[in-house]
């Protein structure tokens, strides 16, 4: 798994889904200095990037959660990709908005899976997990029993993992921020020296750089 995570890693470096910059960081919406980027989306804009992707994922769904025969992605950044994940395992499929709809029929769930039906929930980017286990919550609540989730990226956060834990969710990603920074630095694009800085921000992201 540890290879994987690596190549998935330096396969989004390699395409700015991710960026690194430890000394120059970025401020994200929540206020949060962060020294990395991340636009998984950027993925399906590359065809054999974007089918590794759906593969992986699939692969994933396979040995981890055998037992889903419908699939759901989470609104927005994993409603394509759970859509392509969906059509390679010919299950049906549907997404899951963060609130519901205020207009027309108010659905919170778009799509028609079966009743009951046995959903695992494709995720794009695990960062606090709030709106990835919300879209758990919604499918529960609407009678369906979710399996598991798989995502493409978490940056492991502790608060992240304590959430997935107490909603009994088990999740797997094709890669993490951890595997990210060692192959940054084993390829050069950081500095060796950078990485106790960037671990320090994991560990407390919110209070980084206050």
């Amino acid at each position: 798994m540890s290879t994987l995570k690596k190549l998935f890693a330096s396969k989004l470096l390699e395409v700015k889904a991710i960026k690194l910059q430890p000394n120059d960081p970025f401020t994200w919406a929540s206020g949060w200095k962060s020294p990395i980027y991340t636009d998984n989306r950027k993925t399906l804009a590359y065809p054999e990037l974007r089918s590794f992707v759906k593969q992986e994922l699939v692969h994933l769904i396979h040995e981890e959660f055998p037992e889903a025969n419908a699939v759901a992605g989470v609104a927005t950044g994993a409603i394509a990709q759970g859509a392509l994940v969906a059509d390679e395992l010919l299950l049906p499929y549907c997404y899951v908005r963060p609130k519901p709809k205020d207009h027309g029929m108010g659905n919170q769930i778009e799509g028609t899976i079966p009743e009951g039906a046995k959903v695992v929930v494709v995720e794009d980017l695990i960062s606090t997990g709030g709106s990835s286990l919300k879209a758990v919550d919604a499918l529960r609540k609407a009678g369906f029993k979710v399996v598991g989730m798989v995502a493409s990226y978490t940056y492991g956060f502790p608060v992240a993992e304590e959430a997935f834990k107490a909603a009994n969710v088990r999740l797997i990603t094709l890669s993490d921020y951890e595997h990210t920074t060692a192959i940054a630095a084993e390829t050069g694009y950081i500095k060796k020296e950078d990485l106790e800085v960037l671990a320090e921000w994991r560990k407390d992201p919110a209070n980084w750089k206050k």
